[in-house]
């Protein structure tokens, strides 16, 4: 038998039309390299880096067979992170690691991921698309991206300024985002999986328009893996911890569904989901005010207080 590349398991020819359709989402892609402007109106601009994927999420995609989303998710997962330091997110680069190339599916993966970047508005200026065929499960892939930011050096969002009596207001999650799925898996069912699949909401514009109106925050979390717990605290200055209300917002039905089904404990819970606060701003009573309907779920105070 004569061999080529597609008989031991690369398909070109499908890469080639994977590329093509991708280009109707992102019509820069193609290059070798994707180039983009420094913004100007910087004084000490600093350049802010991300990177993340979306862990077994992708396994409710694959049981759906809905791929149109989860790009959205891999968008979400790195803008929210720089986001927490007061980045402005500048651009974006995926890695997709599959089996086999299906054009139509690696279109709709991208299409998500065009879908992310316009909700950060930022550009997805390239990516990479490898067929793996001895690596990867049938109809299965994988999922990474990267994501560039810059701020200014002065308004850089480190916690250091965080003392007791500031307040820790939540922003609300769209469910689970995209954490904790081994754990929420084995407690749910099939009939669960759509709620599974909804986008991890995207905070850029509703903090970005904050501190457009020039609002102080203090200190940006992003709740991810660790739960509430664990990634506020990672934002405080020496010296300071944390009480939180649980009682001060309604934890999303999913959650307790999860909780119940699975017997998990309380503090598990908390340790591992969100549990409908997706990301946490901390600032001061003043600025609180600034906000409409602001969701306090806690207080700064001195560590062991």
């Amino acid at each position: 038998m004569t061999l080529d590349y597609k008989k031991a398991g690369v398909d070109i020819d499908a890469g080639n039309e994977a590329v093509r359709r991708i280009k109707a989402f992102a019509p820069e892609i193609g290059s070798f390299s994707g180039l983009f402007p420094l913004p100007k109106g910087y004084e000490d601009p600093m350049l802010v880096s991300g990177t993340d994927g979306v862990g077994t999420k992708l396994k409710i995609a694959f049981a759906l067979d809905k791929h149109d989303t989860i790009g959205i998710d891999l968008v979400a997962m790195s803008v929210n992170d720089i986001l927490c330091c007061g980045a402005k997110p500048l651009f974006f680069l995926d890695y997709i690691g599959c089996q086999k190339v299906i054009p139509e599916q690696i279109a709709l993966i991208v299409k998500g991921i065009a879908e992310g970047c316009k909700q950060s508005d930022c550009a997805l200026v390239g990516g990479e698309t490898a067929e793996l065929s001895d690596m990867y499960t049938v109809g299965e892939y994988d999922l990474a991206g990267f994501a560039v930011g810059i701020v200014d050096k002065k308004k850089v969002i480190d916690g250091k300024r965080i003392k007791p009596g500031d307040k820790i207001v939540g922003l609300r999650s769209s469910g689970l985002h995209s954490n904790g799925y081994t754990l929420a898996r084995k407690a749910l069912g099939e009939e669960d999986f759509a709620d599974m699949l909804i986008p991890t909401k995207i905070y850029v514009k509703e903090v970005r328009e904050l501190l457009g109106r020039g609002v102080d925050i203090k200190g940006l979390a992003h709740i991810t893996g660790g739960g509430l717990v664990e990634n506020i605290p990672r934002v405080f200055p020496a010296g300071v911890g944390m009480k939180l209300d649980y009682k001060s917002w309604i934890v999303p039905d999913i959650f307790k569904k999860i909780q119940k089904n699975g017997n998990i404990a309380e503090a598990e819970m908390y340790r591992v989901f969100n549990m409908g606060i997706g990301m946490v701003l901390v600032l001061a009573d003043a600025e609180v005010k600034k906000l409409k309907d602001p969701l306090i779920i806690g207080e700064i105070i001195k560590e062991n207080a």
